[in-house]
């Protein structure tokens, strides 16, 4: 994006300057549409799972920016001579159950021949322009809290190696297949400015988008993030980890000061996430009323992870156990 020109409108709250999660373009004073699309290749056996992990990343990146779902449309690409029409209509309809689940209308698509397959959305929704969660409004002081714990794609990694039980591949697909639909609530009560959804970038290239952004650093709690269950510390000791994982990490290493880090830490903060939790940078004065919210919604975990600070050399660093 950074080699196009840039076209100024004044109607775009948000373009993709900042790198977040999805574009907004002012309808009037009390309206903008939040624009966004996200597609990948299958991440599990399971075809209805699949439709359904890659409808719920989709519908996220409109929770994210605090807005809600409205429309969206299907994007397929198939080899129409390895995938069957049953198989395509079940990848189909996990989208389709995702997506009502949050009232959220799919009004059609495209599908293509492609040599791998590929599923997703082009989601479209309405957020008050008042109450735009963006990655650029994180202030010194705020407290960062996470609603999913990490390690996705190392899990993910590990089950097409045949590597993972049983319990963590079911795991992992019920996390996955969560919608980050808390993000709208905590946008329209005011108690959230700054939020962003933890994707492939891993959790340290979205901090890292968050502090450009907002021109601030941040201390992390490296014992306080949370990973799926022990089974992935496993996995990273067996070397199984996403080549994307591999590559967050070394992005990484230019603004993150490791001290008080080990090897697996820093390959979960690095690793690649699937419709991954929240990142939230909340005022501490709203923290009580914002843990409140997460636990009544039951977001998979309410981790206090560290805060915002006055910008520095190094974006991110770790604070002291």
């Amino acid at each position: 994006m950074r080699q196009l020109p840039q076209y100024r409108n004044r109607h775009v709250l948000v373009g993709s300057a900042t790198g977040d999660d999805a574009g907004v373009f002012r309808l009037d004073r009390d309206r903008a549409l939040v624009q966004t699309t996200d597609f990948f290749t299958p991440i599990v056996d399971d075809p209805f799972a699949y439709g359904q992990i890659a409808a719920a990343n989709a519908l996220s990146d409109v929770f994210a920016m605090g807005g809600r779902p409205l429309t969206a449309l299907n994007i397929m690409g198939v080899p129409p001579d390895l995938v069957s029409e049953k198989t395509i209509a079940t990848i189909l309809r996990g989208g389709l159950e995702k997506a009502r689940e949050v009232g959220c209308a799919i009004i059609g698509g495209h599908t293509i021949r492609n040599p791998e397959p590929i599923y997703g959305l082009a989601v479209t929704g309405i957020v008050s322009p008042k109450k735009i969660l963006t990655n650029a409004k994180a202030k010194p002081g705020d407290v960062l809290v996470l609603t999913k714990p990490l390690g996705t794609g190392i899990a993910t990694t590990g089950i097409k190696r045949g590597l993972t039980t049983r319990a963590l591949e079911k795991s992992v697909i019920a996390l996955m297949s969560r919608v980050n639909r808390i993000g709208a609530d905590l946008a329209e009560r005011g108690l959230v400015y700054a939020a962003t959804d933890i994707t492939g970038f891993g959790l340290l290239g979205h901090l890292t988008s968050m502090c450009r952004a907002s021109r601030v650093s941040a201390e992390l709690n490296v014992d306080a993030v949370p990973a799926i269950n022990d089974e992935i510390f496993e996995l990273i000791a067996r070397n199984c980890v996403p080549g994307g994982t591999k590559q967050n990490l070394q992005s990484a290493d230019a603004v993150t000061d490791w001290k008080k880090t080990t090897r697996q830490q820093k390959i979960l903060l690095s690793d690649a996430q699937t419709s991954g939790g929240l990142l939230l940078s909340v005022p501490a004065r709203k923290l009580g009323v914002v843990l409140r919210l997460l636990s009544d919604g039951r977001t998979p975990c309410q981790a206090v992870i560290g805060t915002i600070e006055p910008r520095r050399r190094e974006l991110i660093r770790f604070a002291s156990s």
